[in-house]
């Protein structure tokens, strides 16, 4: 089991996210329903200070302890959201998981509609740090869309589209393949935002057929099958984990946005 070691105090929520058990929304419904205990007494404040390396959690009695950190890539399917639980009973990326893996959580977002490339790890620091806009980590779609394309659709994509005074631009797009009445583009982001490209293309009267993210950083979405996961290679994280750190050190240097 990993070791958690913090000097610091941090909130019973966040503290219970840090041991892999649970999100922190998560966390705090328990703690406010009475169902944790910190130190042998009960508390209902999700900000409660703890100390990770001497203060004891349990829920419903029983002890929480550190889980070994897992980072697993998934391809998800359209059709399936990335919540935990669906109020209309939609098929979440968690049916996908299998039911040995202790609580994970997807590291940002897919909508319902989009497929493809999701990472999910119990890192909460990880996920935060690599769903960070301030990161600017390239994400790549291949996008179908129900229009003729070439380079004047995708530098006005690149210099990009004012939507109720938000600037939405590509960093990089370009078509991939044509033909007489569709088109699929290869379009990369690295801001973060919400429905980025749908909302990009749809404001140019375009209709997006498909949207598949095929890439985060250096990492590819490859074979892996669709529906399917697997657990990231050591090399595969550095790999994300360096891309990271210098896209958000070269954006801090430039002054980007």
């Amino acid at each position: 089991m990993k070791q958690v070691t913090e000097s610091r105090q941090v909130g019973l929520a966040r503290a219970l996210s840090k041991l892999g058990f649970c999100s922190r929304s998560q966390a705090a419904k328990l703690i406010r329903a009475g169902r944790v205990r910190l130190n042998g007494a009960p508390r209902r404040n999700p900000e409660a200070p703890v100390r990770l390396e001497r203060d004891r959690i349990e829920v419903d009695q029983t002890a929480v302890t550190a889980e070994a950190q897992i980072y697993l890539m998934l391809n998800k399917p359209r059709g399936v959201v990335t919540t935990a639980s669906d109020e209309k009973g939609r098929e979440t990326v968690y049916s996908l998981l299998g039911e040995k893996l202790p609580w994970v959580g997807p590291v940002g977002r897919l909508d319902k509609a989009s497929e493809g490339l999701l990472l999910v790890t119990n890192d909460s620091e990880w996920a935060a740090r690599m769903s960070d806009p301030g990161s600017h980590l390239d994400k790549t779609y291949h996008v179908h869309v129900h229009a003729l394309a070439g380079e004047m659709l995708t530098d006005e994509l690149v210099r990009g589209v004012s939507i109720r005074g938000e600037l939405l631009r590509a960093k990089r797009a370009r078509v991939l393949r044509a033909g007489e009445k569709n088109a699929w583009l290869e379009i990369v982001i690295d801001e973060g935002k919400n429905r980025q490209i749908r909302r990009m293309l749809e404001h140019l009267g375009i209709e997006v057929l498909r949207l598949i993210r095929v890439a985060i950083g250096p990492l590819a979405l490859g074979q892996l099958a669709k529906g399917k996961s697997r657990v990231l290679a050591a090399a595969e994280k550095l790999t994300l984990d360096q891309a990271a750190n210098f896209s958000r050190d070269k954006a801090r240097i430039h002054g980007k946005r």
